[in-house]
């Protein structure tokens, strides 16, 4: 544990409830789809067919910007979780602080749903580097929006996975920076355009196939591609277990 996480992970310690029934609540809403951010898609769903009211040209542009942040959001949110899983396999590996024999007294008892801790490094926290990078372009799109998406990411999504143990403060804090920055560079508007005109271009010809492929990136989104997490699990414990 370094230095920046001993004092954060001491006053934790000492100001938070520990209780079974604490404890079962936020590991109940570290696993609802609703909290991950099946909120937060929605929300690009809202940016994307809500109102405008005029058909000026003006208008047109804000609508086409805002539809770009919205393909934007989503494209840097994939980019984000995947670059979260390369960056953990590739660094130094961490062992997540509940698994940490000397941190045992500080987390709650619960039973945490988590991959093998020695194939799955906890840094950085690819759930902060995903739904910051939605966030950031929600923001972008709407700043109401955007300051609820990061406090929904704060409270409901970061602060139960460092409260159970998954995730050191400085995991979801580098990785919450990461995906702001992944998103933000890629909605620069040169670079937003250029990857939104092909999306942009779908669903204008073909609607119909457009958005179901919306709804089926949506839902995998939404569960953080909790399949793929199943299969790569698999893979990995048989790999472990036949090594």
């Amino acid at each position: 544990m370094n230095a920046f996480d001993r004092p954060l992970i001491e006053a934790m310690s000492h100001y938070t409830v520990h209780s079974q029934s604490v404890a079962h609540i936020v590991d109940a809403i570290s696993k609802m789809y609703l909290f991950k951010g099946t909120l937060l898609v929605a929300l690009l769903w809202w940016i994307w067919f809500r109102h405008y009211r005029a058909t000026s040209r003006d208008e047109i542009a804000i609508r086409r910007r805002d539809r770009e942040l919205v393909v934007i959001a989503i494209v840097s949110g994939f980019v984000a979780f995947l670059a979260g899983r390369l960056l953990a396999h590739y660094l130094p590996f961490r062992l997540r602080p509940v698994y940490e024999p000397a941190l045992q007294g500080l987390y709650p008892v619960t039973k945490v749903d988590q991959l093998l801790p020695r194939t799955w490094s906890a840094f950085p926290s690819d759930h902060a580097m995903l739904w910051c990078a939605i966030s950031m372009g929600i923001f972008l799109a709407s700043r109401w929006l955007g300051i609820y998406a990061f406090i929904h990411t704060a409270v409901l999504i970061g602060l139960p996975r460092v409260y159970l143990g998954l995730h050191y403060p400085s995991d979801v804090i580098v990785g919450g920076l990461l995906g702001i920055l992944l998103a933000g560079v890629m909605s620069v508007r040169p670079v937003r355009s250029i990857a939104a005109k092909p999306v942009l271009a779908m669903a204008r010809r073909w609607p119909g196939p457009f958005f179901a492929l919306a709804f089926l990136l949506s839902f995998e989104l939404a569960t953080q591609f909790d399949e793929f997490r199943v299969i790569a699990h698999f893979f990995s414990e048989h790999y472990f277990e036949t090594s």
